[in-house]
């Protein structure tokens, strides 16, 4: 018998601990689950099992849970969702890498489209006077119903996914994983991650909701479905 810190560091040094045959300077693959460390991978069956239809319909039932909302498109539906998603909205921000034919229908609706230029970045207050941010995502989590954005030029900085008070996210289904030890895997971890579960919200001493406290209080979620994709 061990006392809980004890066996916690025993845990932790063990999942640290270098593969068989490893190199003191090259790190060690992500371990598979053992009952060495007692740790999920990246290629555990847990995380391989879920695939396709099961793994969508987790990834959805948990953000419609989170009060979010999704809707899945082929690539040539996107724009006509977007567009739907954006009616009546005056300005929407867009990160500068983000594919500018997703926007086409709304533009032609009359929404203004501002892209958040690296080079001449809006202001906070800039980006308080737009209705919606429009941005894709880096990695989806079914399991927590979580999104990531790794602020590549599709997503953009943090700021403009956090000060607008509608977010629309672009998943794609090839970025679809079961849980956190893919999810972390696929990430850079020294890049910006803003991970984003369901709309801004958070609940005072009396257990009372109120959303829009720190980010977007409405979250739409668009899950473009390729071709060749089977939620993998």
């Amino acid at each position: 018998m061990t006392d809980a810190r004890t066996d916690v560091l025993a845990r932790i040094r063990a999942a640290l601990a270098p593969a068989p045959g490893a190199t003191a300077t090259a790190p060690a693959p992500a371990p598979h689950h053992d009952a060495g460390s007692g740790y999920l991978g990246p290629q555990s069956s847990w995380e391989t099992g879920t695939t396709g239809e099961a793994l969508l319909a987790l990834l959805t039932d948990r953000i419609v849970d989170y009060k979010a909302t999704v809707t899945r498109a082929a690539p040539a539906q996107v724009a006509d969702v977007v567009g739907r998603l954006l009616t009546g909205a005056r300005r929407a921000v867009v990160p500068p890498g983000l594919d500018r034919t997703w926007l086409a229908v709304a533009e032609a609706a009359g929404t203004a489209v501002v892209r958040d230029d690296p080079a001449a970045a809006l202001t906070t207050a800039d980006l308080d006077g737009v209705d919606v941010v429009v941005t894709g995502s880096r990695v989806a989590i079914a399991e927590t119903g979580t999104i990531v954005l790794d602020a590549a030029p599709d997503q953009g900085r943090r700021a403009i996914s956090l000060v607008p008070d509608h977010h629309v996210c672009i998943v794609r289904t090839e970025d679809v994983v079961r849980g956190l030890p893919a999810a972390m895997s696929r990430l850079d971890i020294t890049r910006p991650l803003t991970w984003i579960s369901g709309p801004s919200a958070t609940s005072d001493i009396e257990l009372q909701r109120v959303e829009g406290v720190h980010g977007p209080r409405r979250l739409d979620v668009i899950v473009v479905v390729t071709p060749a994709g089977d939620g993998r």
